[in-house]
């Protein structure tokens, strides 16, 4: 009987125990939102595709740090292609960058700098910034800082611009220097007043 009644405790006492510590130690605690990376490449390639399964757009880099808590990618040396087949290419580089919201947003810093290819219907278009934010989904790429913008032979230099490369409309919020050349040479104009340019009309 005694023997029976300290294996009794015993069980109890076990049992006891283990509720116990299962009620005080989280067995999956809640996420962190300390911002920490949790995963990192080097040398890679992203692509995404249409409904169709052709590439539309590529993200590539020498170096990639993934935050869990933004799900945001730091990217260094990045060069970011729109390779819609119903728009020209785009190819854009910079220092660093850092896609957000999926691949929605990809903001571009240090030496910033778009180029659009030539078609039959337009000139070059290449704008350049310290900072132009891309959104691949849109096809559009904007800046609130300084930027030069060269189209063909003229050029651009104003602070905010906004590029749609569906619609191929440039729009410049403060332009302060523009330079045309067109049939009969460079004209060169100063302002300080909002100016919109539609790249379907070549100068």
């Amino acid at each position: 009987m005694i023997a029976l009644f300290l294996l009794l405790v015993l069980v109890t006492s076990s049992w006891w125990a283990a509720d116990y510590a299962q009620r005080a130690i989280q067995v999956d605690p809640p996420r962190r939102v300390t911002h920490e990376m949790d995963a990192w490449s080097r040398n890679f390639v992203m692509l995404r595709t249409d409904p169709t399964g052709k590439p539309i757009n590529r993200l590539e880099g020498e170096y990639a740090e993934h935050f869990p808590d933004d799900d945001s990618y730091h990217i260094t040396a990045p060069r970011a292609v729109g390779q819609r087949e119903t728009n020209p290419i785009t190819v854009a580089v910079s220092k660093t960058a850092v896609m957000e919201q999926g691949g929605k947003r990809i903001v571009m810093d240090g030496d910033a700098h778009v180029l659009r290819q030539p078609d039959a219907e337009n000139d070059m278009l290449d704008v350049r910034s310290q900072q132009l934010i891309i959104l691949p989904d849109d096809d559009v790429v904007y800046t609130d800082l300084p930027a030069v913008v060269l189209k063909g032979r003229s050029r651009m230099t104003g602070k905010g611009m906004h590029y749609n490369n569906k619609t191929r409309q440039l729009q410049v919020s403060a332009s302060t220097d523009v330079e045309i050349a067109g049939s009969e040479g460079r004209q060169q104009r100063r302002t300080e007043i909002p100016a919109n340019n539609t790249d379907q009309k070549k100068p």
